[in-house]
């Protein structure tokens, strides 16, 4: 079956689209909702409360990236003097990408429902409001393009 051109647009129109969507919807609700302080106990009642579990969640999610990297390097033979990887280290790869989806939950529920996007706060905040949703955009055209694949049988689902 040849895929035209038009055929292979639409498909990475898709999850651009799919992603943006998400994007807009956080956007949406974390500019409209009315942050809640109390809802989010696991980091503590109080902005300052929060800064060392999320700290060190985040300080472990940018190892375990970092991790990601020299895994996909080493698995499409990118790493200078050694070898390919062998098939164990694919399965290490999603492993190590479900731990970092994981450790990214605790941390994103917070910052939508104690906080929300602020983007009139300061140039800090707002950055890193606009920051965070656009790390949601990627993890989900990164799901798009490994998870869904997969799910949909080593294909990517047509439009």
């Amino acid at each position: 079956m040849t895929v035209t051109r038009l055929e292979s647009f639409a498909r990475l129109l898709f999850p651009l689209g799919l992603a943006l969507g998400v994007a807009a919807g956080l956007y949406v609700f974390g500019t409209e909702h009315v942050p809640d302080y109390s809802g989010t106990a696991l980091f503590g009642r109080t902005a300052a409360d929060t800064l060392p579990l999320k700290s060190w969640l985040a300080t472990g999610l940018l190892a375990l990236a970092v991790l990601q990297l020299g895994l996909a390097l080493w698995i499409y033979g990118r790493l200078p003097g050694m070898t390919v990887a062998g098939l164990r280290t694919g399965n290490v790869h999603r492993a190590v990408g479900v731990i970092a989806i994981l450790v990214t939950l605790p941390i994103a529920y917070h910052c939508a429902f104690a906080y929300g996007v602020k983007t009139d706060v300061d140039a800090r905040v707002a950055v890193h409001s606009l920051a965070g949703g656009t790390l949601v955009l990627i993890v989900a055209v990164l799901w798009y393009s490994s998870a869904l694949w997969y799910f949909n049988n080593y294909s990517l689902p047509l439009l």
